[in-house]
């Protein structure tokens, strides 16, 4: 039995009519066979056949056109690929991120606003910024609320206060008592019958001092006007209206009746003119009123130099 491709032989590629036929292929199966057999034995083969096989395949490879086979790649062919291809990406979007802005820049829109240095930024460039304090700022002045308490001279006279409150008042109920029993108890003449009917025509101060002493002791009332109680302009004006004189029932206005003169020529029978008060003038230096509330008409000295004389009937 002759070898194969050996002269003579039938499957001899020379014998052969179709040097394309199949006994030229080289199967891709055989030879990981092969390739395996020579691992586990670790020769190489080094028969005639397996010679022959490789020879035959390698030269009917490229004429035949057949199917050529590729080696199998290794794990580190693999790995040493996959990172070759990530650089490159890497490297390439470096390349395009870097390239943007000058593709976005735009010099014909270079003064627009977006691209503009501000106002500000400007400033800051140009040159340093301070800010100066003038020396007539000054500090706030903090205020707090003051506390003080009532001294004991204030609550004394806080309760004076109130006390004399209390007696005006107990006064005023006092005087409104004597009017009403004032009123009652006197049935003589009244200042309008005087006026009418005057029992002394002929005016003299003498004689108007006389009169009015006649009525000394009469208790005061306010608002009195009768010899059953008087108060002090209400004497005045009961006693000249027997002259017939008519008197308002006032201190003020009974002092803008007569003539206004000097101290010293003052007569018994002139007013006698105070803040709020009135009387006869007594001479020497005193005065005959109706004094307030509890007192009677009586001549007592002048006791303020705040006051002036005032004559009536010239």
């Amino acid at each position: 039995m002759a070898l194969l491709g050996t002269p003579g032989s039938e499957e001899s590629p020379s014998n052969n009519p179709n040097p394309t036929g199949p006994t030229d292929i080289v199967s891709r199966r055989s030879l990981r066979a092969e390739r395996e057999k020579q691992g586990a034995s670790g020769a190489v083969a080094t028969t005639p056949a397996a010679k022959k096989s490789a020879v035959a395949a390698a030269a009917t490879r490229p004429a035949t056109g057949a199917v050529a086979t590729r080696p199998v790649p290794t794990k580190k062919k693999v790995k040493g690929g996959v990172i070759n291809v990530a650089v490159m990406t890497l490297a390439a979007g470096l390349i395009a991120t870097m390239a943007i802005p000058a593709y976005a820049f735009n010099p014909a829109g270079a003064d627009d606003a977006q691209f503009k240095t501000s106002a500000i930024d400007g400033m800051k460039k140009a040159q340093p910024q301070s800010v100066a304090v003038p020396q007539t700022v000054a500090a706030a002045a903090v205020s707090r609320d003051a506390r003080s308490a009532t001294s004991q001279s204030q609550l004394d006279a806080q309760k004076a206060a109130e006390e004399a409150a209390k007696a005006a008042e107990v006064a005023r109920q006092q005087a409104a008592v004597s009017l009403a029993n004032y009123a009652t108890s006197y049935s003589g003449p009244s200042v309008s019958d005087f006026l009418a009917n005057p029992p002394y025509p002929s005016f003299s101060l003498p004689q108007v001092f006389s009169v009015a002493q006649q009525y000394i002791g009469t208790p005061y009332v306010f608002g009195g006007s009768t010899p059953a109680g008087f108060d002090c302009s209400g004497y005045v004006m009961f006693v000249y209206a027997q002259f017939g004189i008519n008197l308002p029932h006032s201190v003020s206005g009974q002092a803008a009746m007569g003539k206004r003169i000097s101290i010293a020529d003052a007569q018994p029978g002139d007013l006698v003119i105070m803040p709020g008060h009135d009387g006869f003038y007594a001479g020497n230096g005193n005065i005959m009123d109706a004094p307030d509330t509890g007192r009677s008409i009586s001549i007592r000295p002048i006791w303020t130099s705040d006051y002036y004389i005032v004559r009536l009937g010239i």
